[in-house]
């Protein structure tokens, strides 16, 4: 009798599952159901008890957890009851491997804090090997947070580009060149025929999107501004640049050149849809008007620009101009972390405050900063950002059990004003699990750290007064 039993059970299993599946599923690589499906669509769908199929590196299907469940049969499920799925965040502005300068100088203002403390540290510390490390321990930083993409600007960048990719994130990272001698290129042609060697190794990478990054206007020539832009273009690479951060950048820019930062760009014919501006703190009407009609990204990058006291952006502004702002950590040096939750409770709270209207930058429109915004600001919008069928299967579980999110009434408020980064469980790009069970897969995160650490008296001691 147990053999046939035995038999029975299983017949009964088949039934059951093919009941479940229904005769038609089709074979997907991840499926993740239960959760509460926060889409980022054009119509900004919620779904409760949703669900996102996942085959390749692509999105197959989002929708009800039941209609997705039976359509797919998958290699791997996860349970996303009582969470939230949402688009991977996407960092617009940061400084990757600046995270080893993490705390070194503090409660300084911009200039200062470079002239006196950063760009001594980095003549005696940044090295192709710094820079590694530094990148990996961004990586792992930004993986544990949910952010699954990243815009950098810093010098060897292409060691950047080997350990992000090597990490599976997301990025578009730009190779730094100024007009003074930097720790990678001591001449401006060096910096320049570097570069191009180096757009012409990552172009088309899956992961990796090479850029140019001239620092900004007050450390490279209207010259070699033209110069940077026109190697970009004959790659079809973005440009990555610090515009209008400071006050101090505005008296500087106007004195020489008797033009804001944005107009003076402009002229020059730097502008356009591959641009990622970051700050813009100090643009006026005119200027956001020039950036709305060149569709030049704007990342916004709250926390820095409040500790280093630069001012803030006109977000708001922008925003009802049509500019295309996302959200920035800028790096970790001056924030002092990666934390674009971070970043989006203080947006919603900053401009509400200098506004003195409470509705100002409301919830939603942050998450869609640190989400769809931000792809928009990279030009990646069609597939990135949003979890939506045939868009790149860049996907976060985010945990919603614990104190500090009880009750939940609505899902963009409790991601924007209490959602912390250690409640993002499961990070996935490109179709590749990341970090599951709140465990970065892809990096030795107790080597990192132990590196990291040991990096420490070697940096201080570079800063120490003799």
């Amino acid at each position: 009798m147990r053999p046939r039993r035995f038999a029975l059970t299983v017949l009964a299993s088949i039934a059951l599952s093919r009941g479940l599946l229904g005769a038609g599923a089709e074979s997907v690589d991840i499926l993740i159901r239960g959760g509460t499906v926060v889409t980022m669509d054009g119509d900004r769908r919620v779904i409760e008890n949703g669900a996102v199929a996942i085959r390749g590196d692509r999105i197959v299907s989002v929708g009800a957890a039941d209609a997705v469940t039976r359509a797919s049969r998958a290699a791997r499920t996860f349970d996303a009851t009582g969470k939230v799925v949402m688009p991977g965040l996407i960092n617009t502005h940061t400084h990757a491997a600046m995270v080893l300068f993490r705390g070194l100088a503090d409660d300084l203002p911009l200039q200062e804090w470079l002239q006196k403390t950063i760009f001594p540290a980095e003549a005696k510390n940044v090295t192709e090997d710094f820079v590694r490390l530094g990148v990996r321990l961004a990586c792992l930083e930004m993986i544990q947070a949910g952010t699954t993409t990243f815009v950098d600007m810093y010098y060897f960048e292409g060691a950047a580009a080997e350990e992000t990719a090597k990490a599976g994130m997301r990025a578009v990272l730009g190779q730094v060149v100024v007009d003074f001698p930097a720790p990678d290129h001591k001449t401006w042609a060096q910096a320049m025929g570097a570069t191009e060697a180096y757009l012409r190794k990552w172009k088309g990478h899956a992961l990796v999107t090479p850029a140019v990054a001239p620092h900004a206007v007050y450390t490279v020539s209207p010259e070699h501004l033209k110069e940077a832009r026109a190697l970009a273009h004959r790659y079809g690479a973005p440009v990555v640049i610090h515009v209008a951060e400071t006050q101090e950048e505005m008296k500087t820019i106007g004195e020489k050149y008797g033009k804001t930062p944005v107009a003076l760009l402009e002229d020059l014919g730097v502008l356009d849809e591959r641009v990622v501006a970051a700050h813009c703190v100090w643009v006026d009407g005119a200027d956001i008007a020039i950036l709305a009609r060149r569709n030049v990204g704007v990342a916004h990058c709250p926390q820095s620009n409040m500790k280093l006291a630069s001012g803030t952006a006109p977000v708001p502004a922008m925003l009802a101009a049509g500019v295309a702002a996302g959200l920035g950590t800028d790096g970790a040096a001056s924030n002092n972390d990666l934390n674009l939750w971070e970043e989006m409770d203080t947006a919603a709270k900053l401009h509400k405050l200098v506004a003195m209207k409470a509705d100002v930058l409301p919830a939603r429109q942050a998450v869609e900063m640190a989400t769809v915004g931000g792809a928009r600001v990279i030009g990646r919008d069609r597939d990135l950002g949003s979890l939506a069928v045939g868009k790149l299967a860049d996907v976060i579980v985010v945990g919603m059990g614990s104190a500090h999110q009880t009750p939940l009434y609505d899902v963009y408020s409790q991601l924007v004003y209490a959602t912390k980064a250690s409640d993002v469980e499961t990070v996935i790009v490109d179709g590749k699990v990341l970090m599951d069970d709140s465990v970065v897969r892809t990096i030795d995160a107790r080597a990192v750290v132990a590196a990291a650490r040991g990096l420490r008296e070697q940096i201080r001691k570079s800063v120490a007064p003799n």
